[in-house]
């Protein structure tokens, strides 16, 4: 069988990445790799960490002409100064990983691959407010107008209707095409990733789906818009109260929970799974995985972090 090749971006040079990488037991995995990165960081890093792995230094064209006959594993080097193998995150890393996108993206394009791994990234320095996440940076790099943010776990998923965005802005972000969007993208990737119709619950917007306010989002937009997907033949349900929906009995009817922001669902399925859980954009022109962590600054050179995430997003892709 001949497996696609899966490019990974290294992300943020003064991250766990490569210490996540090097850890990665690459024996289980099919698919040759696209990792695009810095060589020289990836020898120095791996110096300190006592870690070492082979791999086959190529370039974007070489890549492109040998599609079907690559190594095992293969760096396009991207070059990026730095005298320490880790440092502090500052925005000098910006251009390196713009860089490491943008090869990708013409990977991509050429028909290399359709499977697409980014590492750790400071969305705060990388982004600079220009973009709310990592998954709308891609979207607009590929023209891609409906995506949709995924935490995947096989036993349950979740997904944020609004992601990086301040509290005060998220309810004029709630509407009934934002969540008609987002249940069509999940049941046709689940239908085309896991052959089977996808069971989906909705939290409602407010405390127990009330307010105090006459206009209640959860009555006046969450519930037709769920009555309306379920006479269109989507097993769907809700609006549900964030606070009970992840209870044990309550979540095992579902495949996936939709939440109206970031952390009504991420802070539960982390809290449930840990680092057992991968992050995947859906909607663009190819699979988007990344690992559910940031860079993690703290543990940087310490050989002591978790790369369960990193291992789930390359085996997700690994076909």
């Amino acid at each position: 069988m001949n497996y696609k090749p899966i490019i990974i971006v290294a992300g943020e040079p003064n991250s766990i990445f490569f210490e996540l990488f090097f850890k990665i037991k690459k024996k289980e995995i099919k698919s040759p790799i696209i990792l695009i990165g810095s060589k020289r960081l990836l020898i120095k890093q791996g110096k300190i960490l006592k870690k070492k792995i082979t791999f086959n230094t190529t370039n974007l064209l070489k890549v492109i002409k040998k599609k079907n006959n690559l190594e095992k594993i293969n760096l396009i080097d991207v070059d990026f100064k730095q005298k320490k193998a880790f440092s502090k995150i500052t925005a000098q890393s910006n251009k390196y990983i713009s860089t490491c996108f943008d090869i990708a993206v013409k990977l991509l394009k050429n028909d290399v691959s359709d499977k697409l791994i980014n590492g750790p990234i400071s969305k705060k320095t990388f982004l600079k407010n220009k973009h709310n996440g990592i998954t709308e940076y891609l979207a607009d790099k590929t023209n891609t107008k409906k995506f949709a943010m995924i935490i995947y776990n096989k036993n349950l998923s979740v997904c944020p209707l609004t992601t990086h965005i301040p509290i005060k802005y998220v309810s004029k972000k709630v509407n009934n095409l934002e969540i008609i969007n987002k249940v069509k993208l999940i049941n046709n990737f689940w239908k085309k990733k896991f052959n089977k119709q996808v069971k989906i619950g909705v939290t409602g917007l407010n405390p127990h789906c009330e307010s105090i306010d006459d206009f209640n989002e959860d009555k006046k937009i969450i519930l037709p818009t769920i009555k309306n997907l379920k006479k269109l033949k989507y097993d769907i349900e809700g609006p549900f109260a964030a606070d009970t929906i992840f209870l044990k009995k309550n979540r095992k009817r579902f495949d996936l929970i939709i939440g109206m922001y970031h952390d009504q669902v991420l802070t539960p399925i982390k809290t449930l799974f840990e680092y057992d859980a991968i992050n995947i954009t859906i909607g663009l022109p190819f699979i988007r995985v990344s690992p559910d962590h940031g860079p993690n600054e703290t543990m940087l050179g310490k050989n002591k972090s978790n790369y369960l995430s990193l291992h789930n997003s390359i085996k997700f892709l690994d076909f």
